[in-house]
């Protein structure tokens, strides 16, 4: 399960604890910049959960070095005892450059920073001819981690994905829509049959999709109409095109939504098929069409639905079950 950094804390605790009661087994937060800090929530989550693992997703090596990453990733995991995730990747340029933050060379960056953070957790298949000329003796936490935090990349282009297949522990792809899985897969799989016998492990690859899930389906759909109408000028140009959209398309949206204004009148039925809205059966029926290319983890993403509380519980208790029982 992943929720944007936009809840409040006593919202987000919420959704934390009902995901955890639901039988999920990670919860992601993101870290889109201007809004809460994901490193200080997810650490506040970890006092009021027991189970559940907790993710920061993703982090950019630009606004934070990567030796802070390995930092806070390193922290989370000791004070979760054992739950945290860290997710990497290049960021969106457009946020970033809110920041006045120039996103250069962004997939050797990441592929760069990947593989010092995951060598400062303690991580022993790193390959050491990608680590960056800074990294040396002194380049080490001065702290125990007990056991390595697995290390995700957010990606959506193909290179990105095949570097994330070949280094990373797992992969966190955005799929605008959801029935890009299987190309998704595709690369992730190429990435990792280069792998060398001493680098050669599993990689988790949920499919990760946005969902708006209520009894009422036009409220279902509204939901997501926003959190599309605040998003969608930093979705990739080439993953949109795909969908016969542009970021473009999103501008009139994008305008109200980050203003904090309604603008779910502006998207249209093109731009909700990025991702799935609707009642119990309509999130059941993409769902299964995931698990049809083969997807066996369902990385369910904001905004969830109206109550995102609500949405968790159908979640839990209508389509988690079903899909479970059809698994082969």
């Amino acid at each position: 399960m992943r929720v944007n950094n936009d809840l409040g804390f006593a919202e987000l605790l919420a959704v934390a604890v009902a995901a955890e009661e639901a039988g999920f087994d990670q919860l992601w937060v993101s870290n889109d910049l201007f809004l809460r800090s994901a490193p200080v929530l997810a650490g506040a989550l970890a006092a009021g959960t027991a189970r559940i693992a907790l993710g920061i997703a993703v982090m950019n090596p630009y606004s934070v070095h990567v030796s802070e990453l390995a930092m806070l990733a390193g922290t989370l995991q000791e004070i979760t005892g054992g739950r945290a995730l860290l997710g990497l990747g290049a960021g969106s340029e457009q946020f970033l450059g809110w920041a006045g933050i120039a996103r250069t060379r962004p997939l050797a960056t990441t592929r760069s920073a990947l593989a010092a953070v995951r060598a400062l957790l303690g991580h022993e298949d790193v390959d050491r001819a990608l680590l960056p000329g800074w990294f040396g003796a002194q380049s080490a936490l001065k702290f125990p981690v007990a056991a390595p935090v697995p290390v995700y990349i957010g990606a959506m282009g193909p290179q990105m994905l095949e570097m994330a297949g070949q280094h990373a522990d797992g992969v966190l792809p955005l799929l605008y829509p959801p029935e890009r899985y299987a190309d998704v897969r595709e690369h992730v799989l190429a990435g990792a049959a280069r792998r060398g016998v001493v680098f050669r492990r599993d990689v988790d690859l949920p499919a990760c999709f946005w969902v708006s899930l209520s009894d009422d389906p036009a409220a279902a759909r509204t939901a997501l109409a926003q959190k599309l109408a605040y998003y969608g000028p930093s979705i990739s140009a080439p993953v949109l095109a795909a969908a016969g959209l542009r970021p473009q398309d999103f501008t009139p949206a994008a305008r109200l939504a980050h203003d904090g204004r309604g603008a779910a009148q502006l998207i249209d039925d093109r731009m909700l098929a990025l991702g799935v809205a609707g009642d119990t059966a309509d999130v059941l029926a993409r769902c299964r069409m995931l698990q049809g290319l083969g997807a066996r983890h369902l990385s369910f993403g904001p905004p969830l639905g109206p109550d995102p509380v609500t949405a968790i519980r159908l979640l839990g208790e209508q389509v988690r079950p079903a899909l479970t029982e059809e698994i082969p």
